[in-house]
């Protein structure tokens, strides 16, 4: 079963196809401080996924933690797409 997403990228049982075509990822060769950073970034919203996750639901976690990342991404200060992400929340639902 595929799942098609926008410009023909489609990801079939976690195996990338473009266009029907079998991607084959390549290490990304980049400065190993890249790496730090990005990890550095993420580590505590990391850490308070886990937490989130004894408390609410694993599902719950994951969505908030990747909706504070996608903001992040998007170029929102990590706090406060943190803060963001929890003014959605209702009784700890979305």
């Amino acid at each position: 079963m595929y799942s098609t997403y926008p410009g023909g990228l489609q990801w079939s049982h976690m195996q990338p196809t473009y266009q029907g075509v079998q991607i084959t990822p390549q290490p990304y060769q980049q400065p190993y401080q890249l790496k730090q950073n990005v990890l550095s970034a993420v580590e505590p919203f990391v850490q308070y996924g886990l937490r989130e996750a004894k408390v609410t639901s694993v599902q719950h976690a994951f969505r908030e933690v990747a909706a504070i990342a996608y903001l992040m991404g998007a170029g929102v200060n990590p706090n406060t797409a943190y803060r963001i992400v929890e003014s959605w929340e209702i009784n700890e639902v979305f």
